[in-house]
């Protein structure tokens, strides 16, 4: 009886000691890991998506091969990277007599289809307006949408346009696109 009593005593010292010395062991290592992801060398999905700070209405223009309007005002752009695909947003304003030239010089696949209510089922989706201070196309009413191409020419994949109109002047011209 004390045999069993002195076996099982032992048990209960040498399974944490064991537990201990793998921890002391492999604890380098594991900080070694971990290390690495700090120093910079992990690889870049930890970072994705992520925005880039140095984005602008022109660098996001030049990405989907478009043109800004002269009279464009209140313009906001951002680039999304993504894993495989970076996303690309442009908003701007535009006198509401010009916005029908601006679409035909995209040459949308389609004419532009009228939408006079909100979706009802809005998906978040990837590459938000809200990142630009901006509500999202599909929740507004009165809006003109399509797709301008899927595929495009280069390195674009898609390109998609939507226009709101404000008021009697004005119109919101939002694009987006999957670089």
């Amino acid at each position: 009886m004390t045999r069993t009593l002195h076996h099982s005593r032992l048990k209960r010292v040498v399974l944490p000691v064991g537990v201990v010395a793998a921890l002391c062991l492999t604890g380098p290592v594991l900080a070694a890991c971990s290390g690495a992801t700090e120093s910079g060398t992990a690889d870049r999905t930890s970072e994705v998506p992520g925005w880039d700070d140095k984005a602008t209405a022109e660098t996001v223009s030049r990405q989907m091969n478009i043109d800004l309007p002269s009279k464009a005002a209140d313009i906001r752009a951002a680039h999304q990277n993504g894993f495989q695909d970076d996303g690309l947003l442009l908003a701007f304003t535009l006198p509401t007599s010009g916005v029908n030239a601006f679409v035909e010089q995209l040459r949308p696949e389609r004419e532009l289809r009228q939408r006079d209510e909100p979706r009802k089922s809005v998906a978040k989706p990837m590459t938000p307006f809200s990142h630009l201070g901006l509500p999202e196309p599909e929740s507004l009413p009165h809006v003109q949408e399509g797709q301008v191409c899927a595929p495009c020419s280069g390195d674009l994949n898609s390109l998609a346009v939507a226009v709101h109109r404000l008021d009697d002047r004005e119109s919101r011209v939002y694009l987006r696109a999957v670089d």
